[in-house]
């Protein structure tokens, strides 16, 4: 049992500490607080309730899919899991279903920030206790500048979507003996994160999805995040993911890989009206795979790049 003094800053670590998300925003934040670290040798559920139950953590770092595994689990309706007061989630989008449910079953806040290995790797964050807006990844942390830009570099306006580049201390200073990798990625102390996305009148940004990811369907852009978010919502989803395939007619089209919950049924035409109601017909998933489980990282991301070499080979 955690000492008293101790327990306002106890870090349940479920996310390896070779990973940078790991490493910085919980073994280096659990000895900068001089708190105490409970380590998860794995993603194991029953071992996190458990440790949340007998060891009253308060900082849980973590991915999407692992707090998308607390809210769902048989067991969490039966436990006392309101320690968590501090969540931050990484490594890939958190929807926003997720947030609110994971909030309303801990009383705790679960907040979004943003980065790559490539700035070590936070760049933006919301306030934890401070003003907040759900759905973005925040601001920029403190000596962190950003901005969206236009294919050919040029800044845009608040409010449309491009490529968000970052500027600060924590950005790497290349890739080791990749010096053509490096200078397509950093331009005049600028890192090109690859990701698109917006800033807001307040200064907070959201990303609306990779740039690699982006589908084109018919000459339409289609970001899969947004589809994802609308199948989150859906009760009998437990997890989704949306790729663009091949398509003869309109060059790429959707398809989304659905994980059912526990006990729930759900077909693909009862998804498609699901969507219809919710997204423009074009981007509306055309095709729908249901499967147990989604390929992840160890840090419990989504690999979409696995799914589409499986539909490549098919």
């Amino acid at each position: 049992m955690l000492p008293n003094s101790r327990r306002g800053r106890a870090f349940l670590g479920a996310i390896p500490c070779f990973h940078v998300f790991g490493i910085t925003v919980l073994l280096n934040q659990t000895m900068f607080r001089a708190g105490m670290l409970i380590l998860i040798p794995k993603f194991d559920i029953d071992l996190i309730i458990s440790s949340i139950q007998s060891l009253k953590p308060t900082v849980f770092p973590g991915a999407p899919t692992m707090y998308i595994a607390l809210i769902n689990h048989k067991r969490t309706k039966d436990v006392n899991i309101s320690s968590i007061k501090i969540c931050v989630s990484g490594s890939a989008p958190l929807p926003l279903e997720v947030q609110e449910r994971f909030e309303a079953l801990t009383g705790g806040k679960l907040i979004e920030g943003y980065g790559l290995t490539e700035s070590s790797p936070v760049t933006h964050v919301n306030p934890i206790w401070g003003y907040r807006k759900i759905g973005t990844i925040g601001i920029p942390i403190p000596d962190t500048e950003a901005k969206v830009v236009d294919s050919d570099g040029e800044e845009l306006p608040i409010g449309q979507i491009g490529e968000i580049l970052v500027k600060g201390p924590q950005v790497m200073k290349g890739y080791w003996r990749r010096d053509l990798e490096t200078d397509s990625t950093i331009k005049d102390g600028w890192l090109y994160t690859g990701d698109m996305g917006r800033m807001d009148e307040d200064g907070f940004f959201v990303v609306v999805d990779r740039k690699k990811d982006l589908i084109i369907a018919g000459g339409f852009n289609i970001y899969p995040r947004e589809i994802e978010e609308i199948l989150f919502e859906h009760p009998a989803i437990r997890e989704a993911v949306v790729i663009g395939v091949p398509d003869a007619y309109r060059g790429e089209t959707v398809k989304a890989f659905v994980v059912r919950k526990e006990g729930m049924s759900l077909t693909e035409k009862e998804l498609e009206l699901w969507c219809r109601e919710r997204l423009a017909a074009f981007k509306v998933p055309r095709k729908v795979e249901f499967r147990d489980s989604l390929p992840k990282t160890i840090v419990g991301k989504v690999l979409r790049r696995q799914l589409l070499e499986e539909e490549k080979k098919e």
